[in-house]
């Protein structure tokens, strides 16, 4: 069906989307996860003393509102809509992470009673993580356009050999094996930039066993924007059923509704043949990771919201994605607010814009997610998303830089979010790590991607 012009009469659910998939979204540049760091000051004003804030309450309304100097391991935020300030383009700023080289020795930090050790070092741009059912860890290297596959024969908490499984991809991002939560799975999945391709996969294997086949051919890609667009990465889930494949796809700009953004902001689900595309989910306008909630089979999201807004607009969330819902890109965010960049575009669309579960702090460039199935964490993390926050370049003070736990409750978030893995920013407000990627190894301890030390960090609890 085509998207009609807004003549004010309601558009019925899934034409939300066509509005976007036939018209056009921006997208942000070198997304802000994608920002590359920079070797020169550009905010000398970035360093000031840690603060000490505390870890036995919620943080809520303007005290939620942080900064890398008051990120800990415990530190809890809850940001509402109630809680955002108005639009302020003259606000924005650009204050890209200055690269620093990692401190001898230094390590994430981590809750009391967790450790952190290097999984793996020396990878290449390492981007999405996934645990093969026996326990082989698949590491997508997006720059180089391959995947490795790493192993811990031992045991020992430290990946001892690895292997390149494929390579000569196009910006490989996410990856899936399907039937998904089976035991002896028959295909690795792979996203790239503009197709997703599955390889035959027996379990053990160290390359992949057979040639690609590329299942989706025409994924939106290409002309990405730079400074507030540029969003490249594609991930890829399964239902719990497997009758269905999700590929989500970010924006081309920061806030365009041109033709250029057809198919793109939104979350689009196939048969596991690569057939029968419909939209699942549209004007979200980065959703970089996407997972399945494993109780109630529910479809997730992590998504990088807009730019240039002001420090504190618009928040990155992470939100359960309702079939035929409509988030609010380009026009609107978080419900009934317009960006100022459309003014009175769309009217009738403003009442269809869902709110979602959990707001984070604007630009911390909200990555890969994934729920903990593990048993080696406390039963109290069972069940809770991670997500990785890649850091921010549109804010005046860094945020982001971590990984965050978002409790989860019979299927429904409990609105706010934990910081669980800290410490990546240095004493002058410099950065030497980034997470990415986040999965549950097969022993239950939590993997975490970093593509600037490109290292594979492995959290563990008791040990």
């Amino acid at each position: 069906m085509r998207p009609r012009k807004d003549d004010g009469r309601a558009v019925p659910g899934l034409i939300l989307g066509a509005l976007l998939l036939a018209g056009g979204v921006s997208a942000c540049s070198p997304k802000r996860s994608e920002q590359p760091a920079e070797t020169k000051p550009q905010q000398p004003t970035e360093a000031k003393p840690r603060q000490t804030a505390r870890t036995d309450i919620v943080l809520t309304g303007a005290e939620a509102m942080g900064d890398w100097t008051s990120d800990a391991p415990g530190v809890k935020r809850k940001i509402t809509v109630a809680d955002l300030p108005p639009p302020n383009e003259k606000e924005s700023v650009s204050n890209r992470p200055r690269k620093a080289d990692r401190p001898a020795g230094a390590l994430p930090k981590v809750p009391a009673g967790f450790t952190a050790n290097e999984f793996a070092s020396g990878l290449e741009n390492p981007r999405v993580v996934k645990v093969a059912p026996n326990g082989d860890v698949f590491v997508v290297e997006s720059r180089e356009g391959r995947v490795q596959v790493l192993r811990d024969t031992d045991k020992d908490g430290k990946a001892e050999s690895r292997s390149v499984y494929v390579e000569g991809l196009k910006k490989p991002f996410g990856l899936a094996f399907y039937p998904a939560d089976a035991e002896t799975p028959t295909h690795v999945y792979i996203a790239n930039t503009d197709s997703v391709v599955r390889y035959p996969y027996r379990p053990g294997d160290s390359a992949a066993s057979g040639p690609a086949e590329k299942i989706v051919d025409n994924i939106p890609s290409g002309g990405e924007a730079l400074g507030g667009g540029g969003h490249w990465t594609r991930d890829i889930a399964f239902s719990k059923d497997n009758q269905r494949m999700f590929v989500s796809v970010g924006s081309r700009s920061n806030v365009s509704d041109d033709d250029s953004e057809k198919r793109r902001a939104s979350i689009l689900a196939f048969t596991p043949d690569g057939k029968n595309e419909v939209l699942y989910a549209s004007g979200i306008r980065n959703p970089v990771g996407i997972a399945i909630e494993p109780a109630t089979g529910a479809l997730w999201t992590s998504v990088n919201e807009r730019d240039e807004l002001g420090d504190n607009l618009v928040p990155d969330y992470v939100t359960r994605v309702q079939e035929g819902g409509f988030y609010g890109w380009p026009w609107f965010y978080l419900g009934k607010n317009q960006d100022p960049r459309h003014e009175g575009k769309h009217p009738a669309l403003r009442d269809k814009v869902i709110v979602p579960d959990v707001l984070i702090q604007s630009h911390s460039a909200s990555l890969a997610m994934c729920f903990y199935t593990g048993q080696q964490f406390p039963p109290e993390f069972r069940g809770h998303i991670f997500a990785a926050e890649h850091g921010s370049w549109n804010r005046s003070r860094r945020t982001g830089y971590k990984v965050i736990r978002v409790p989860v409750t019979n299927g429904k978030a409990e609105g706010y979010y934990e910081d669980f893995l800290t410490g990546f920013v240095n004493d002058d407000g410099d950065v030497w790590g980034r997470p990415v990627g986040v999965a549950v190894a097969r022993d239950g301890a939590l993997l975490v991607t970093d593509d600037q030390s490109n290292t594979v960090w492995r959290v563990a609890f008791g040990r």
